[in-house]
């Protein structure tokens, strides 16, 4: 007894046209669509996402069928293996089974104190819980078994201009450009502080050079 389920991302051209083909495939395969969602906006790359149970034994053509839906980005398969657990659990049911007969039947006789008859239906009503609790955990075990969950995520592409949705590369472009142009004013402003300053102790070096010179 496996339980297998899996995760597929799914690149596409046309959103609503690849859930179209996403539901088609659940009910070809005999299954159906659990959770779905759908992302959509301005500045979002538009995807959806769907939860399809199906069959088991049809994991492994879900899996081949995703290629008819779009391009294939993705796929991550689990298999887990319950059958020890299934076959164990199975034994405890039994042996409660047997047990709870057992204390139905001492409860028919009715033999003994009433503080032991008591005590009876107190373990009886323990066992019971106890087979109740088993028969749930064996339920869910060939539930989860005989159908596959395998999430499918379909998007379309991220557009190839821009880092994101929404972004114009060209604005963009210009917006860093004048960014650069202001920076680049500001740092000759920030250099006069320093070229000014110096000239000036030049022009009076020369000056200064030139009065020697005279004199000599």
């Amino acid at each position: 007894m496996v339980i297998r389920n899996g995760q597929a991302s799914i690149e596409v051209d046309k959103l609503d046209v690849a859930i179209a083909k996403v539901r088609q495939l659940a009910t070809q395969l005999g299954g159906y669509i659990g959770n779905s969602s759908v992302v959509g906006g301005h500045d979002q790359v538009r995807s959806a996402t769907f939860e399809l149970k199906i069959p088991a034994e049809r994991f492994d053509q879900a899996v081949n069928g995703l290629g008819t839906i779009g391009k294939v980005e993705s796929v991550n398969a689990t298999a887990e293996d319950v059958g020890e657990e299934f076959v164990d659990i199975t034994a405890r049911v039994n042996n409660a089974h047997r047990l709870e007969d057992r204390l139905i039947a001492l409860l028919a006789a009715r033999t003994g104190k009433l503080q032991d008859v008591l005590a009876v239906e107190r373990e009886l009503a323990r066992v019971r819980e106890e087979i109740e609790r088993y028969e749930g955990r064996l339920r869910y075990l060939k539930t989860r078994a005989a159908v596959s969950t395998l999430s499918v995520t379909v998007h379309e592409p991220v557009p190839i201009l821009g880092q994101s949705p929404g972004e114009n590369p060209i604005a963009a472009a210009i917006r860093q450009g004048w960014r650069n142009f202001v920076g680049f004013i500001a740092a000759c402003i920030a250099s006069l502080g320093v070229v000014i300053p110096l000239g000036i102790l030049v022009f009076a070096g020369w000056l200064g050079y030139r009065r020697i010179r005279r004199s000599l």
